[in-house]
C-alpha cells in the first residue's frame, strides 16, 4: 500500500500525539491520584486514567488522517480481545499503546512514551514512538527510513534528524549492551557487557537507535508494544527477526521471542550460541 504524502500524514499524526500528551498525560505525571491507577488482569499489570483518556482521544483522532483507517488500542483490546480481528482485514488499522511504560509512569519515572504504528494485513508501514517528557518523536516509514524530530524549549520544531543505528567497534558479546526480556536467553547474559531494563519497550527500541543499546531480545509480542519500534530500528538500518528466523507480523497472534541486533552477522551470532545453549 502507498501511502499519500506520508510525510504530511507523520506531521499530522505526531502533532495529534504531542497534543494528546499535552492534554491528557503530562498533567497527570507525577501528580496521580490515587483512584487513578487500578490494575488489570494481574497485580503489577497497571492502567491508569491518563492511559484510558489518552487512548480515547487517539481513537478519535486518527482515523480522520487516513480515510477508511481504524484503530486498536491496548486497553480496548484488555476489555475486549476481538479487536484483534482488524488486523486481518484488508484497510489500514492503527496501533495504539497509549502510554508505554505504564508502571514507570506510574512510580514518576520519565520513561514512558506513546506509541503507534500504521499496519495493513500485518506489514508495517509506518510507526511513531512519542517522549512527552523530552517532547521529541522517533518515526519511520517503511523503505525510506527513520527520523527524529524535537520541540525546542519554545515549542519551535528543529530539522527532522535522519536515525542510524551505530555499528560497535567490535562484534564480541563482550563489546555489547542488552536488553533481554526473554527467559530463554538468561544463560547469554554473562556473555555481554551490560544488561539493562528500561521498563518500556518504548525506551529499549530508541535506545537502540542512538547507541545505549545494542540487543534487545522479548519473548511475548503484543502489536502495540513492539510494531511501531521494530520499523524504526530496521530502518535506521538494524537487523531484527523472530529467534524463528521468520519476519515479525502483527496480524500472527502468538508469535514468540524477537531478536534485534546492529546487523545480521551479530544477529545470527547470538541465535547461534543461544541455540548452542539450549543443546548442550
Amino acid at each position: 500500500m502507498s501511502l499519500p504524502d506520508s510525510r504530511k500524514l507523520s506531521a499530522a499524526t505526531i502533532a495529534a500525539m504531542r497534543d494528546v500528551a499535552e492534554t491528557h498525560i503530562l498533567p497527570r505525571y507525577q501528580k496521580l491520584a490515587e483512584g487513578d491507577v487500578r490494575s488489570k488482569t494481574r497485580p503489577g499489570d497497571l492502567v491508569t486514567i491518563a492511559d484510558v483518556e489518552s487512548e480515547h482521544a487517539l481513537t478519535r483522532i486518527l482515523p480522520g488522517l487516513l480515510p477508511g483507517s481504524c484503530v486498536i488500542g491496548e486497553e480496548a483490546v484488555s476489555a475486549n480481545d476481538a479487536e484483534l480481528k482488524r488486523l486481518e482485514g484488508d484497510g489500514p488499522v492503527w496501533i495504539v499503546d497509549p502510554i508505554d511504560g505504564t508502571a514507570n509512569f506510574v512510580e514518576g519515572n520519565a520513561r514512558f512514551a506513546v506509541m503507534i504504528a500504521l499496519v495493513r494485513r500485518g506489514e508495517t508501514l509506518m510507526g511513531w514512538i512519542h517522549d512527552p517528557v523530552a517532547n521529541r518523536t522517533l518515526w519511520a516509514e517503511k523503505g525510506a527510513g527513520a527520523w527524529l524530530e524535537e520541540r525546542g524549549p519554545s515549542g519551535a520544531p528543529s530539522p527532522p534528524l535522519r536515525v542510524h543505528v551505530a555499528l560497535p567497534l567490535s562484534d564480541s558479546f563482550a563489546e555489547l549492551t542488552a536488553g533481554l526480556y526473554n527467559r530463554e536467553m538468561a544463560g547469554l547474559e554473562g556473555k555481554f557487557a551490560r544488561v539493562v531494563r528500561l521498563g518500556s519497550a518504548a525506551h529499549d527500541y530508541w535506545s537502540l537507535t542512538d547507541g545505549r543499546m545494542d540487543v534487545l531480545c522479548f519473548r511475548r509480542l503484543k502489536p502495540w508494544d513492539h510494531a511501531a519500534g521494530l520499523l524504526i530500528h530496521e530502518e535506521a538500518g538494524g537487523y531484527n527477526r523472530l529467534l524463528s528466523g521468520l519476519a515479525y507480523s502483527s496480524a500472527v497472534r502468538d508469535q514468540s521471542g524477537i531478536l534485534c541486533a546492529p546487523n545480521r552477522k551479530i544477529w545470527q551470532a547470538i541465535l547461534a550460541a543461544h541455540t548452542l545453549r539450549g543443546n548442550s
